[in-house]
């Protein structure tokens, strides 16, 4: 459109100047202009359609930048979101791991604890029986050498074993302090003779092997349950079981 306007411009000048040729009578000035108004035209042509080319060119450019901003744009965009995704995934994943490790230090803390607290009252318990046991053998060691100090040492042992037959046997009680004491079966204990030889250890060496022998299960009278210096029975020393 802008050519063909141009050459409607070039036309309607080129008649001005030919009617001015004509009422002048300048042939020769005619000529002249004829030949520029053809150099013109032909100069004028390219520019426009260069002018022209370049507008389009320039309108084009502008839109491919436009448009090469914005996919740059766009991309920058989505890569800053996928970068916060990405550190707020890695955040939640950190948390994690830290809750997980406090989870387990408190595990381990609270396993080594229980492990503690188990080992120790299983010493304390060890303690304990340990103590009781040694209680128990001096007792038995008291009763022995009251009630047979001065008899053989297979009698002693045969005295100890009598009070663990009674331990065994549902007719009596189920402790040796419950048996050794109990109301009128051992005249030391009913006497208070048993707890003075007991709380100053008046025991001797033989008598408290005699009971560590009858603790482990030496017994040289079978079932018996009682013992006596006069009636019936095995017969050990001055003592007789039945």
């Amino acid at each position: 459109m802008k050519f063909n306007k141009n050459k409607r411009m070039f036309l309607a000048m080129y008649t001005a100047m030919m009617s001015a040729v004509m009422l002048t009578g300048f042939a020769s000035s005619t000529e002249a202009q004829e030949q520029s108004a053809v150099e013109s035209e032909v100069s004028t042509e390219p520019s426009d359609q260069e002018e022209t080319l370049d507008d389009t060119q320039s309108a084009g450019d502008v839109g491919t930048d436009w448009c090469v901003s914005k996919e740059v744009i766009d991309v920058q965009s989505g890569m800053i979101e996928n970068v916060k995704i990405a550190a707020v995934e890695a955040k939640i994943a950190y948390e994690a791991k830290l809750e997980e490790e406090r989870r387990a230090a408190e595990e381990a803390e609270r396993i080594a604890r229980e492990k503690a607290e188990a080992e120790a009252a299983a010493a304390a318990q060890a303690e304990a029986a340990a103590a009781q046991q040694a209680a128990e053998k001096e007792l038995l060691a008291s009763l022995i050498f009251c009630e047979a100090g001065n008899q053989p040492y297979e009698g002693q042992v045969a005295v100890g074993a009598v009070v663990m037959n009674r331990i065994k046997s549902s007719s009596y009680p189920d402790t040796m302090e419950e048996v050794i004491y109990q109301s009128g079966q051992f005249s030391p204990a009913m006497s208070g003779w048993l707890d003075r030889v007991r709380a100053n250890q008046g025991y001797t060496e033989t008598a408290m092997q005699a009971a560590e022998d009858a603790l482990a299960g030496s017994n040289p009278i079978g079932d018996c349950l009682y013992f006596s210096v006069g009636g019936y029975g095995t017969r050990i020393g001055d003592h007789l079981f039945h």
